[in-house]
């Protein structure tokens, strides 16, 4: 696949790679994540600073020393939940880079992501975030889809057990943006967090409504 860069180059892998995702608790349960590269290191870093059940409007992904990286808002009001990405801090009549949004108001649906740009690009998020098992797939032109990064549950290499959700695989196919997946968790994480009860809004797409 061709290169993906929307947020920085150097987020960009070279080969297929797993990145270890921790749902961390520093004041609140769930308040925040810390993302390790396949060497250990910190890569991101969200902090909410805030209880797990409070809506969030502004979520903010950062690099290892705290640089703003990405800032994601939510747009209010919105029947299919969207949001829209900014590179770094929001600037006065900055435009987005990305948007994000359920494909259906209603029944069973998948995300729909667009990436301005030229060509503007769109992707979608199909499978289970609270169940730790979904992928992320771009739109090709002849209506196929690749995809092009996954999350999964994470297992133990010494003792074989799978651990708990607070700790799972962001996996990326080569040279595709670290940094723009890990902008799409924290959204993904905003809209479903870890109810299973809400799995049934997150599967296959259906016909896509107007409204947003």
């Amino acid at each position: 696949m061709n290169k993906v860069v929307i947020v920085d180059e150097k987020f960009c892998f070279p080969g297929e790679t797993q990145l270890t995702v921790h749902k961390t608790s520093l004041f609140f349960p769930g308040d925040g994540f810390i993302v390790y590269d396949p060497k250990g290191e910190i890569l991101f870093r969200f902090d909410s600073y805030g209880p797990e059940s409070k809506p969030k409007d502004e979520l903010v992904l950062m690099d290892s020393s705290g640089k703003c990286l990405l800032t994601l808002l939510r747009k209010k009001p919105s029947l299919r939940q969207r949001w829209e990405g900014y590179i770094g801090e929001k600037a006065e009549h900055q435009d987005p880079i990305l948007s994000v949004c359920r494909s259906s108001i209603i029944g069973r649906s998948s995300l729909v992501v667009e990436v301005y740009g030229d060509p503007d690009e769109e992707y979608q998020i199909e499978g289970s975030y609270p169940q730790r098992c979904c992928k992320i797939y771009i739109e090709k032109e002849n209506s196929s889809k690749e995809a092009v990064a996954e999350i999964k549950r994470k297992v133990d290499p010494s003792t074989k057990v799978m651990l708990g959700k607070d700790v799972f695989l962001l996996c990326l196919k080569p040279v595709f943006d670290s940094a723009f997946a890990m902008g799409l968790v924290l959204i993904l994480d905003q809209m479903y967090g870890d109810d299973v009860d809400d799995d049934a809004q997150e599967v296959d797409p259906t016909l896509e409504d107007s409204s947003s």
